[in-house]
């Protein structure tokens, strides 16, 4: 599969954070967590749709499919590693780090990830 575009990988990484034990994710929900339209928001889940990321059911909840699962789990562990990074190893205030891990993670190889990782474990040995 072709990489996703960034803005593709926010609204995955949506959908991950809102959808709770197994419950889906709803428009409204993803626009406003994202800051955009809900046409904006419907227009790309049919992107993702067509992808086959996600399914679209009852209701209009959206569900990731498992390979939609495996990239927003990609991109919010990403996320997390490097807010972590930020903040705890190089100080960064938290909404200056957030707004930066945002951003960076679309861009960050998985081997920078596993090398802060393990630099962040180190640290606390």
């Amino acid at each position: 599969m072709e990489k996703l575009t960034f803005t593709m990988e926010n609204y995955l990484e949506a959908i991950y954070e809102l959808s709770a034990q197994g419950a889906g994710a709803r428009v409204s929900d993803i626009a406003l967590r994202l800051g955009v339209t809900k046409a904006s928001t419907n227009s790309a889940m049919s992107t993702l749709s067509e992808k086959g990321l996600i399914v679209s059911e009852k209701y209009k909840e959206i569900f990731l499919t498992p390979e939609g699962l495996k990239l927003a789990e990609l991109t919010s562990k990403k996320h997390h590693v490097i807010r972590q990074f930020l903040t705890e190893v190089l100080k960064v205030e938290l909404s200056v780090a957030e707004a930066d891990a945002c951003a960076i993670e679309h861009v960050i190889s998985s081997d920078s990830i596993a090398a802060m990782q393990v630099f962040m474990q180190s640290d606390r040995e």
